[in-house]
């Protein structure tokens, strides 16, 4: 984008190139553009718009508790947030029960790992190298799909575990290779650590990473791991807590349960709203100690109340398992648009949380990120919104999170228009010819 480009004339540039065009509005699947195209936002904002845009409880339940309640002290406690904190507890195990309500993703992975090193004594943290964690202190030095280069050090103690990726293992290698390497490669890690492990921190499935869903069985084995060198593992649900999957948290599928839970995104359906959950143990032993998390927008009961609807919603309207039923539909589309495009190499993920991954050919798996950029771009021209990963090694990864709201016809336009930017562009890459 060019900095003569008028709307960004006073805008600090903060990742790539804004799209094309302003957005003018938005309502359930759709934004509204100021050139009068309706475009299908398959990614649901930045990830969060669970409920679509401006749903109509969210926006009732924003107009009610701002006329009563929208910030406080941030050591006074509203209806809000106690209700909030109570459904969430509801939702899950006896040994997530304990609820801090902060603003984002980042934040609530930053309080996760302060408790782990405040539970543990421990300061080494282990993450994937295809993980996005947030941008700020702590978890920025976790985050490895993104540009670390020319802001300094991190934070030390924090090592980058191998990604599990069964689409791109070894030719020949069994079923169970990331199972198996997942030994080899805590040896490397237990040779680097200095014996203050503090906790793992993953996503159930890698969504910057190139939407890489955990193999079966490798989180189990993973708490595994944790449990050996009393270090806690923590799941950043930012993405596919609520509902996305299929069930309302994604270790769920894996019959695991993490010492710490972290939300956001999803909880707040588009309002920044996030939370760390933890067991009353942990918090316990960290309250004795002095745990310290005091921000200006802790327990803020406007968010918190719209955290309780989304909630309601979700299990009113069955979305997590419409979510399956969607998803396979959906799927289902992508598969024929295989059969016909030779350049779509892996479609993976589950639910309405979904990866597909462009390749010069299927027999190489050979990435050609410009391709994968072209693609999305003419998605987004003829009205279809889907954000591409490239990252080093892979081909161009769509990110597939369309609202839970979704509908049949909807997932049929955005198959048909992938179906025409992928004809439009595939001639002009001379590499998969």
């Amino acid at each position: 984008m060019s900095t003569r480009d008028p709307r960004t004339r006073n805008l600090i540039r903060y990742g790539g190139s804004f799209m094309a065009g302003l957005a003018t509005g938005a309502s359930g699947a759709y934004v509204q553009m100021d050139d009068g195209r309706r475009v299908l936002d398959f990614t649901s904002g930045q990830m969060s718009g669970i409920l679509g845009h401006s749903h109509p409880a969210v926006v009732d339940c924003i107009r009610r508790q701002s006329e009563s309640l929208i910030h406080l002290f941030s050591g006074m406690l509203s209806k809000p947030v106690v209700e909030l904190a109570s459904k969430l507890a509801s939702l899950l195990p006896d040994s997530l029960s304990k609820v801090l309500l902060l603003t984002t993703g980042a934040e609530s992975n930053e309080a996760a790992l302060r408790l782990a090193k405040m539970y543990t004594g421990g300061f080494e943290v282990l993450a994937f190298d295809a993980a996005w964690h947030g941008m700020t202190g702590a978890v920025a030095a976790t985050t490895f799909s993104a540009s670390r280069k020319g802001y300094g050090p991190g934070i030390p103690g924090v090592m980058a575990l191998p990604t599990p990726n069964p689409y791109r293992r070894p030719a020949g290698a069994a079923d169970d290779y990331e199972l198996q390497m997942l030994d080899t490669w805590f040896s490397v890690l237990d040779r680097q650590s200095v014996g203050a492990f503090a906790a793992v921190i993953v996503e159930p499935i890698l969504s910057s990473g190139g939407m890489i869903e955990l193999p079966p069985g490798y989180l189990r084995k993973l708490k595994r791991k944790c449990e050996e060198r009393s270090m806690l593992l923590i799941a950043d649900e930012a993405q596919t807590g609520m509902g996305r999957t299929g069930k309302m948290f994604a270790f769920e599928h894996h019959d695991v349960v993490p010492d710490v839970l972290t939300l956001s995104k999803t909880l707040g359906a588009g309002l920044p709203l996030a939370a760390t959950i933890t067991s009353p143990e942990i918090e316990e032993k960290c309250h004795e100690r002095g745990f310290l998390f005091y921000t200006t927008h802790v327990s803020d009961p406007l968010p918190a109340a719209v955290g309780s609807t989304v909630i309601d919603v979700i299990l009113r309207e069955r979305l997590a398992d419409h979510a399956l039923e969607m998803g396979s539909y959906f799927v289902r589309g992508l598969r024929e648009l295989q059969e016909r495009h030779q350049c779509i190499g892996d479609i993976r993920g589950r639910g309405l949380m979904l990866g597909l991954e462009l390749v010069a050919d299927r027999e190489s798996k050979r990435p050609i990120p410009e391709f994968g950029a072209a693609v999305s771009r003419r998605c987004f021209e003829l009205g279809l919104s889907m954000n591409i990963v490239q990252l080093p090694g892979m081909g161009g990864t769509f990110r597939m999170a369309p609202p839970l709201i979704i509908q049949k016809p909807e997932i049929d336009v955005a198959v048909e228009i992938l179906d025409g930017a992928l004809t439009d562009t595939y001639g002009k890459f001379s590499e998969l010819r």
